[in-house]
């Protein structure tokens, strides 16, 4: 399992956000949750996912909302599951977090843990296969990713986001008021095709290190 641990950054000094980024996480992947996702203690927001490109894809609309401190934990979750994320408990949100506290420190606000039960590297416990990357080399893969999309500019975005939605790059030539030319280039910059090519791979880290981690051992 996959838990998010979320931290909104500086919260003395700005409004409180969660309320409008768990809306937001809802609006686009309510059904994937495991739980409804949870404001904990103040300003922290928490996420029980059963899958990785639903975790991958809810630590990058984190990272773009530019408010948050994000814990990614993956292991065993508790069950049965109680009613809410807040109540819920495991090796998974023990590694979430950890995994938040070291991202407050890191320089894309990220960090990923395992379930401390399965040891840090994934793999050392009898019965689990070792994954093809551990959690470091995970991390710092997602790390290099978000730090592309941060330096990308609003006009980058704009363009990309209708890109997203279906439309053509003719269309949104003509729905941003500017040229074809111009449409293609802010693509190419934005590196769209490498941030599309790279999170399937990313997914499939996520899923491996998920797997070592939480595998049965045969012989218990």
């Amino acid at each position: 399992m996959f838990v998010i641990t979320a931290d909104q950054v500086d919260s003395r000094n700005d409004r409180d956000r969660a309320g409008e980024m768990i809306a937001e996480l809802v609006a686009a992947y309510g059904p994937a949750f495991t739980l409804p996702p949870d404001q904990t203690s103040g300003d922290e927001i928490q996420l029980l996912l059963p899958d990785a490109g639903t975790a991958l894809a809810a630590v990058l609309a984190l990272h773009r909302a530019g408010h948050w401190s994000i814990g990614l934990g993956i292991g065993e979750v508790r069950t049965p599951l109680p009613e809410t994320t807040r109540q819920a408990s495991g090796g998974a949100f023990v590694a979430a977090r950890a995994a938040v506290t070291r991202a407050k420190k890191a320089e894309a606000r990220f960090s990923l843990e395992v379930d401390p039960a399965a040891g840090r590297t994934a793999g050392r416990t009898a019965g689990r296969s070792a994954p093809l990357l551990d959690a470091d080399g995970v991390e710092a893969l997602i790390t290099n990713l978000l730090l592309l999309r941060q330096r990308r500019s609003q006009e980058g975005w704009a363009a990309i986001d209708l890109l997203a939605s279906g439309m053509s790059q003719v269309e949104i030539a003509a729905e941003l008021g500017i040229s074809p030319a111009a449409v293609s280039q802010r693509i190419r910059i934005a590196l769209w095709r490498v941030d599309q090519s790279a999170q399937p791979a990313l997914v499939r880290l996520l899923e491996n290190l998920e797997h070592a981690t939480t595998e049965t051992d045969p012989a218990a």
